[in-house]
This record gives C-alpha cells, sequence and structure tokens, in this order.
C-alpha cells in the first residue's frame, strides 16, 4: 500500500486572521474555515479539551494546502526562543516556487515578513531566500530563472 498524496501540512498560530492574510498576500486561497473540538480532535491530538479555529488555504494550482490552526485549548505551547534558526531540528519550512521572488516578498512584508538571510543565485537556475513568517514559520521562495 502507497500513500495517495501529501494532503496538508500544519501550522500552529496565534492570531489565525494575520495568518490567514500573510498566505493569501504570496497568493494562497481561503479554502474554508472551521471550529474543531470533541473526543475525535482530543483522540487524534493526544491532548485533552481540544478546541480550535482551522482555516485551510490552498494554493492556486489546487494541489497543495496548509492547515492552520489556533488552539484555544490546550494553550499553544512553542519553542523558544520563536524565531528559531534555520538548522534547528524537526520541520522548518514550507517552500513555495513563485514568479516573481522580489514582487512576493515586497507583497509580504506588510503582513510581517523579514528575510531571514537576502535573496541569493543558485548558479543559473533559481533566485532563492527564506522570509519568517506567521509564528517564526520559515517561508521559502523559489523563482526559477531558465526552464530546460
Amino acid at each position: 500500500m502507497a500513500i495517495q498524496r501529501m494532503d496538508n501540512v500544519g501550522i500552529v498560530v496565534e492570531d489565525l486572521d494575520a495568518a490567514i492574510a500573510f498566505f493569501e498576500a504570496l497568493g494562497m486561497e481561503l479554502e474554508g474555515r472551521t471550529e474543531v473540538k470533541g473526543r475525535f480532535a482530543d483522540q487524534c491530538t493526544g491532548l485533552d479539551g481540544v478546541h480550535c479555529d482551522i482555516a485551510m488555504v490552498r494554493t492556486p494550482d489546487g494541489n497543495s494546502r496548509l492547515e492552520l490552526a489556533k488552539y484555544r485549548s490546550p494553550a499553544a505551547a512553542g519553542p523558544q526562543p520563536r524565531n528559531q534558526p534555520h538548522n534547528v531540528l524537526g520541520t522548518h519550512r514550507v517552500m513555495f516556487a513563485v514568479d516573481d521572488i522580489e514582487d512576493t516578498v515586497a507583497r509580504l512584508r506588510p503582513h510581517g515578513a523579514e528575510l531571514v538571510g537576502e535573496i541569493a543565485r543558485f548558479e543559473d537556475s533559481y533566485l532563492l531566500c527564506y522570509v519568517r513568517g506567521p509564528e517564526g514559520v520559515i517561508v521559502g521562495l523559489a523563482e526559477q530563472l531558465r526552464r530546460d
């Protein structure tokens, strides 16, 4: 038995509206919002008393999604420091292909995005950068320069 596809990546946030606005500025589309609580949520997460609001955003092609979750209870716990460097073990970034990296960074700045380093050129193939997005999540951006 093989997996069918990757369904989504989950990101826990404190400010759900701000996170939605950030990813919409990136070009993602809000698919829906809902409230999650009850026994099934407790069983799935291994937590007691789960009550959270979630929003699903998807890429324009419909193939990739992020699930943004704001926990009402139990309170969200986070790593310290919040803005950890790129080489921390575990999930640390989500990468998106973009048409114009400089325009994308400019659109994200009003939503709190800050470059982690700078926009860098990889040979004659890509422009790449990392920006820090909602809750310190590192969002990678890649602009393909030439198409073979």
